[in-house]
């Protein structure tokens, strides 16, 4: 069964769901992609209060790594883009071609986005750390400005 939860951010409303192995989904209400289907999901604030404990405290500026339990559902190699996501410090941003050359394979750029794309644990699996070769903000689930406002909490809190 998963359980879900929701919080309000500056950047919108935050969507955070767990199994009984811990965290599988968290996305921003506003964001660009389609939400999975909450049908079956049970509200539980109750259980969802450490996690959410944890998110404000990284909201707030005063947490740079989660320490929740992660389920996120994925390809072997989403999983080994998520990885290297994960080991991207607190602040920082690599490009899609960094990511690629770190998992050990320089030419899957384009897989790299796409499975950055498909992350199910925004702000945990920090893919808004990702940006293009040059630079530039690049997709994002939850908008570019999310995006933006999340790279500038990092950069402040560092």
């Amino acid at each position: 069964m998963i359980r879900y939860d929701m919080m309000p951010t500056d950047q919108g409303k935050l969507l955070v769901a767990i199994d009984e192995r811990g965290l599988v989904h968290v996305d921003f209400l506003a964001g660009l992609r389609i939400l999975p289907k909450q049908d079956e999901w049970q509200r539980d604030s109750e259980a969802l209060a450490p996690y959410l404990a944890q998110f404000r405290a990284y909201f707030a500026g005063e947490l740079q790594r989660f320490t929740l339990p992660l389920a996120p559902r994925g390809t072997a190699f989403q999983q080994a883009v998520w990885q290297a996501l994960c080991d991207i410090p607190y602040g920082e941003t690599r490009s899609y071609g960094d990511i690629a050359r770190t998992i050990g394979k320089p030419n899957a750029v384009r897989a790299v986005g796409a499975a950055n794309g498909r992350n199910p644990l925004s702000i945990i699996i920090p893919c808004h750390r990702v940006i293009g070769q040059n630079g530039s903000l690049t997709g994002y689930a939850g908008g570019l400005p999310i995006k933006q406002a999340l790279l500038t909490l990092e950069r402040a809190s560092r």
